[in-house]
């Protein structure tokens, strides 16, 4: 069969000689396995011989599509987040990515390349209980990229537009204290009208404390048993929503230093104070960590796109992160759905 669109086999979603369901079993598969080896093998168990390379083409084909038909005819969520309290958090991983390196070529005849870590970014929206605690009656919505900060809060948009967030009783975006989310948080709440009762902002408590052992552990003169103590005082200052009395006393730490590391520290929790109302976002029954972002990260990126000598090629890699997402977050059936649609040209 030559390359190119047979409008027939199109109109009847068949792509890659491959009928719609096969597409998503084999797809789902490679998500799902350690690797397109692993799925080769458990194919040719069940009779289907199709090798490694072959099914990371057909695994990243049925990513585009589905990627193609997200953008032009958009997806649709059945549940309703009307009255209900919606957790956004983001954050980012690790993974190698496989580039071409400029220079004469091997003695066999290869391309030089170079495997630098890079940060695949992810991101969830779910709802909480009165509690603060997840709620399984609505199944969060996962989705990562490979692609800069911009990216990321489009896509942020894009599911707040579509849950159509406005309805939600109260929103809280909860993260670390990276600077590239917060700056952009601000214009996330303005564009869609959420007030200053309906909108939360919180850095992630453990992250917090987190800062506070390493300004212990930068501090001179002390030992193990003194950062600690300190760093339990301290911790328990935040949860009672006494941030002013936890930089006072990492101010008179800072007091003559010029270590610049320590420095940095002072500089993160001034920076942050205002997100640090432990007391107030746990009154309101609002989540004051992000173990639901943290937990994303692994079950996305570090089972199956992290590890020792894995790395990838962007193409492939965006498509997993996509795929493993959807599967991760119980919503196979709606990306299977995008990939079935017939409202645009697919890949040829």
């Amino acid at each position: 069969m030559k390359s190119g669109l047979y409008p027939g086999l199109f109109l009847l979603g068949i792509h890659d000689h491959l009928s719609p369901n096969l597409s998503s079993e084999i797809s789902m598969m490679a998500t799902i396995l350690s690797s397109f080896q692993e799925t080769s093998q458990v194919l040719k168990d069940r009779g289907l011989d199709i090798d490694s390379k072959k099914i990371g083409e057909i695994t990243r084909r049925y990513a585009k599509r589905a990627e193609m038909a997200k953008q032009t005819q958009g997806i649709e969520i059945a549940e309703t987040i009307a009255g209900c309290r919606v957790v956004i958090s983001t954050d980012g991983g690790r993974i190698r990515i496989r580039q071409k390196k400029r220079g004469p070529k091997t003695k066999k005849g290869r391309n030089r390349y170079t495997t630098k870590w890079k940060e695949p970014k992810l991101i969830i929206i779910y709802t909480v209980n009165e509690q603060g605690e997840k709620e399984h009656s609505f199944l969060p919505l996962i989705e990562g990229t490979m692609k800069g900060p911009d990216w990321v809060f489009s896509m942020i948009k894009y599911y707040l537009l579509k849950l159509d967030i406005k309805k939600a009783d109260k929103v809280l975006f909860v993260s670390d204290g990276a600077r590239w989310i917060w700056n952009r948080v601000p214009e996330l709440a303005k564009e869609f009208g959420l007030s200053c009762k309906q909108f939360y902002e919180v850095l992630d408590f453990y992250h917090a404390v987190e800062h506070l052992s390493k300004v212990a552990d930068l501090k001179k003169g002390w030992n193990s048993k003194k950062s600690k103590k300190w760093v339990k005082q301290n911790r328990r200052l935040l949860l009672k929503g006494k941030v002013k009395e936890v930089i006072k006393s990492i101010l008179s730490i800072c007091r003559g230093s010029k270590n610049k590391k320590l420095l940095s520290e002072k500089d993160y929790f001034v920076r942050n104070q205002k997100r640090m109302r432990y007391d107030k976002i746990a009154a309101i029954g609002l989540p004051i960590g992000s173990g639901a972002m943290e937990s994303a990260v692994r079950r996305v990126v570090n089972l199956r796109l992290k590890g020792a000598s894995i790395y990838w090629l962007r193409e492939t890699a965006e498509a997993m992160l996509l795929l493993r997402s959807f599967y991760k977050s119980g919503r196979w059936d709606m990306l299977k759905n995008l990939s079935f649609s017939t409202d645009y040209c697919p890949v040829v």
